[in-house]
């Protein structure tokens, strides 16, 4: 059970930040085992029970990144993260593009959220034909997350914006590729107590909607066949 974080975690982070080599490492490896990897381990079993006890319906899986980096995508950037994160989805062969929800710890912050990593352009299409065909339904949605004040639309848009069906889906219709509802904290209290599971999941249960909205998208049509 998950009680916590240890602030020497971001001691921790900051040093993977600076001292980004094997030989620097290696030689805190039970370090970075016992405060960072195996409490976000704990987190995620916690928030992961608590959702699926709740919405069993969904059939989510759940995952936590490595510390170590794709060799194939160092760019320079040293073999380790100095951030972890955790995602609790549906399965599916590429989750990356499939809506998420999301914790991540770093240095500077930590955030919770929804959102996807990589929307593929063929999902973004299928949004907007949605908006297009009926526009109250993702209005409804978007009056929801206009209402709370957790979570924060993030997302690359159009340079030259497209016509939405209405002024409130405007911010939605010109998302161009991946995209989050996004909330982003610097290191409180919150992050060292057991309280932090049950906190995520009660603010996921704002993002639920939207999820299952989203999630039912690949049986759509491509509408750029039309």
């Amino acid at each position: 059970m998950f009680q916590g974080f240890e602030p020497a975690v971001v001691d921790f982070m900051w040093g993977i930040r600076f001292n980004n080599s094997r030989e620097w490492f290696e030689p805190r490896k039970a370090e970075y085992k016992e405060i960072f990897e195996a409490p976000m381990k704990e987190l995620c079993r916690d928030l992961y029970t608590g959702f699926t006890d709740k919405h069993p319906d969904l059939g989510m899986v759940s995952r936590v990144s490595r510390i170590y980096r794709d060799a194939r995508r160092l760019f320079g950037w040293g073999p380790y993260k100095d951030h972890l994160w955790l995602t609790i989805s549906q399965p599916a062969e590429r989750w990356a593009c499939q809506p998420v929800f999301w914790f991540e710890l770093g240095p500077e912050e930590y955030s919770f959220g929804l959102g996807y990593w990589m929307a593929q352009a063929l999902t973004m299409a299928k949004v907007r034909a949605r908006m297009d065909r009926d526009p109250k339904v993702m209005e409804k949605l978007a009056r929801a997350v206009n209402k709370q004040d957790t979570f924060r639309l993030q997302g690359e848009t159009f340079k030259r914006p497209k016509e939405a069906p209405s002024k409130l889906l405007e911010p939605w219709y010109n998302l161009k590729g991946g995209f989050s509802l996004s909330c982003e904290r610097p290191h409180d209290d919150l992050l060292w107590s057991p309280d932090l599971p049950g906190h995520i999941l009660e603010e996921w249960e704002k993002l639920l909607p939207l999820f299952r909205y989203l999630t039912t998208l690949d049986g759509d049509p491509d509408p750029r066949e039309n």
